[in-house]
């Protein structure tokens, strides 16, 4: 089986799952942690070398207070399940607003957790402006993904959406520009293991050809 390199997980639906299952929105949140470290598992197995997660966006912090609280905490305590993996962990995303958790800080820079391994990725008030702001600072010079501020991000060769809707949402835009797209209909508290499967065996049929 050709397994791709690199991974992007959009784990969307979490409000709409809350609201399906008579719970408030924000209590949706708070499913989608068992489900990451499941995936980050069997990714693992699978033999893929670097995943990158949704966290939240900068324009998700739009959202109601209590809606931004809890997903904020489900980032941080998403990040803190990871870091009792072993992985090369990166938090990515905007340091300088308020609304990045201070405590992610320490993984701002790639950190080898529990021996290394896989290179795990998580976008934490990320903002697809904010990235590429950083393409103009004048005092950068170099090859494009070097003067991002995810240049320790590499390009992904598959983008597995969960919730149905079919858009990237911001979701890493240099890196993905080659990547191949697949959804999941069902919401992502509702992950199984069959979807990573079949995300896997619909790559296997994609023409890899990358514009040549």
């Amino acid at each position: 089986m050709r397994i791709p390199k690199h991974i992007g997980i959009i784990p969307d639906g979490n409000r709409r799952w809350a609201s399906g299952q008579g719970r408030e929105k924000d209590e949706g949140y708070a499913f989608g942690l068992k489900p990451g470290l499941e995936l980050l598992r069997l990714a693992k197995e699978a033999g893929v070398e670097e995943i990158t997660y949704y966290g939240f966006t900068t324009d998700n912090c739009k959202r109601p207070a209590k809606q931004f609280a809890a997903f904020s905490k489900a980032c941080v305590d998403a990040v803190q399940l990871i870091a009792q993996e072993g992985v090369s962990l990166l938090v990515c995303g905007n340091t300088e607003s308020q609304n990045f958790p201070p405590i992610l800080r320490k993984y701002t820079t790639r950190t080898e957790i529990a021996g290394g391994g896989i290179k795990l990725n998580f976008l934490v008030n990320y903002g697809w402006e904010w990235d590429l702001s950083a393409l103009y600072d004048g005092k950068k010079n170099g090859k494009l993904i070097e003067n991002l501020h995810s240049s320790d991000i590499s390009r992904i060769d598959l983008v597995i959406r969960w919730g149905g809707m079919r858009r990237l949402s911001g979701f890493l835009p240099v890196q993905a520009v080659y990547a191949d797209f697949y959804v999941v209909d069902s919401l992502w508290p509702d992950f199984t293991a069959q979807d990573f499967y079949d995300a896997l065996n619909w790559y296997q049929k994609q023409d890899v050809t990358l514009g040549g």
